[in-house]
C-alpha cells in the first residue's frame, strides 16, 4: 500500500442531497480528521458517474473505496474492477448482492437491518390505532392507509414495507391499502405523492407509511394544505431514519413516530473498517468497534422513536 503518508481513502457517494446519507457523510469526514484522508464525491444518482468516480480513485492510487452505490445491482461491477486492482471497499447503505460479496474478501458492508426498521414502524403505527379509537375515521374497523416507498429495488424499501404491513396483520389490524407508489427519497417527492393520493382518495386515507423521514415530512407538508395538523385534526405519519428534522417533527406533533437510523455510527464504522483495510491489515472487532459477521457484515442497530403525538 505504500508509505503511511501515502495511504488515502475515496469515498463516494450516490447523492450528497440525501439527508440521511449526508449525516454518514459528515460522520466519515470527523472520523477522519488528524487521521487517513478521505476525499468525497457525488454521483449526483448517476450510475455512470459513480463508476467513473471509482475508476479515477483507483488511478489515482487510493488505498481503499467507501461506496455508497447509485444502484445496488450494479455493485458486481465494482467489485470486480476493485479486485483486480486490489483496492479493499467498503460499502454503507445499499447492500450488494449476497453473490457480489462472496467474490473477494476485502469487501466488507456497513448498514442496518431494514426488516428491524419495518417491524418497529409497523409497531408504532400499531400501537397508536389500538389506542385511539378515532383514528378509524370512518369507523368500520379497518386501517386505510397509503404507503410511500423510496427507490425500487433498495433493499430498504421492499423490506421496510413488506414487514410494515407484516406487523400491522400481526397486530391483528385489519388493512385496506388504498395506494402506494414509489419515488426517490426526497422531501418535495414526498409531498408531490401525497398530494396525489390526497387528491384521488382525500379523507378516506386514515393512516401514511413513508420509506424514510424526508418523505414522511413531504407528505405531512401536503397534508397541512389539506387542513390536517391544523385545530387538532390529526393523521397518523410514520417515517423511518430518525434524521434531525424528523426528530423535530416528532416533538411538534405532526410526526407519528420514526425508526432511528444510526448515521453516524454508520459512518464511524465504514471508515475505520477502511482505515484498516487501506493499511494492510484485516479488520477485527476488537480494533474498529462494531461485531462483524463471518461474511463481513457490521450491522448497526435501528431503535424506535415515537413522537409526541404517539405519547397522548
Amino acid at each position: 500500500m505504500g508509505s503511511s503518508d501515502d495511504v488515502k481513502i475515496g469515498v463516494a457517494i450516490y447523492d450528497f442531497e440525501d439527508s440521511f446519507i449526508a449525516e454518514v457523510r459528515d460522520a466519515i469526514a470527523v472520523c477522519s480528521e488528524g487521521d487517513v484522508p478521505v476525499t468525497i464525491v457525488d454521483a449526483a444518482g448517476r450510475q455512470q458517474t459513480q463508476n467513473e468516480q471509482i475508476e479515477q480513485f483507483i488511478k489515482d492510487g487510493y488505498s481503499a473505496i467507501i461506496v455508497n452505490s447509485v444502484d445496488r445491482t450494479a455493485s458486481g461491477v465494482i467489485i470486480e474492477k476493485c479486485r483486480q486492482n486490489d483496492v479493499p471497499l467498503v460499502f454503507f447503505n445499499r447492500e450488494p448482492v449476497k453473490d457480489d460479496m462472496a467474490k473477494w474478501d476485502k469487501v466488507y458492508y456497513v448498514g442496518a437491518d431494514a426488516v428491524d426498521s419495518g417491524v418497529m414502524a409497523g409497531r408504532i403505527m400499531a400501537s397508536y390505532w389500538l389506542s385511539h379509537p378515532e383514528a378509524d375515521r370512518n369507523g368500520d374497523g379497518r386501517m386505510q392507509f397509503v404507503i410511500i416507498r423510496g427507490e425500487t429495488g433498495h433493499q430498504d424499501t421492499e423490506l421496510r414495507t413488506e414487514y410494515f404491513i407484516e406487523t400491522l396483520l400481526s397486530a391483528g389490524i385489519m388493512l385496506d391499502k388504498l395506494h402506494e407508489d414509489t419515488t426517490r427519497w426526497r422531501r418535495e417527492e414526498g409531498y408531490d405523492v401525497m398530494a396525489s393520493f390526497l387528491n384521488r382518495s382525500g379523507d378516506a386515507i386514515e393512516a401514511v407509511f413513508a420509506n424514510n423521514d424526508d418523505l414522511a415530512l413531504g407528505a405531512i407538508e401536503a397534508l397541512q394544505e389539506r387542513g390536517y395538523f391544523n385545530g387538532g385534526d390529526f393523521i397518523p405519519v410514520v417515517g423511518i431514519d430518525g434524521t434531525p428534522t424528523g426528530r423535530k417533527a416528532l416533538e411538534n406533533g405532526t410526526l407519528l413516530g420514526t425508526v432511528f437510523n444510526d448515521a453516524e455510527n454508520q459512518g464511524r464504522a465504514a471508515y475505520r473498517i477502511a482505515k484498516e483495510l487501506a493499511e494492510g491489515r484485516v479488520p477485527t472487532e476488537e480494533v474498529i468497534g462494531y461485531s462483524i459477521t463471518d461474511d463481513r457484515y457490521v450491522w448497526i442497530p435501528y431503535s424506535p422513536l415515537p413522537g409526541k403525538a404517539a405519547e397522548e
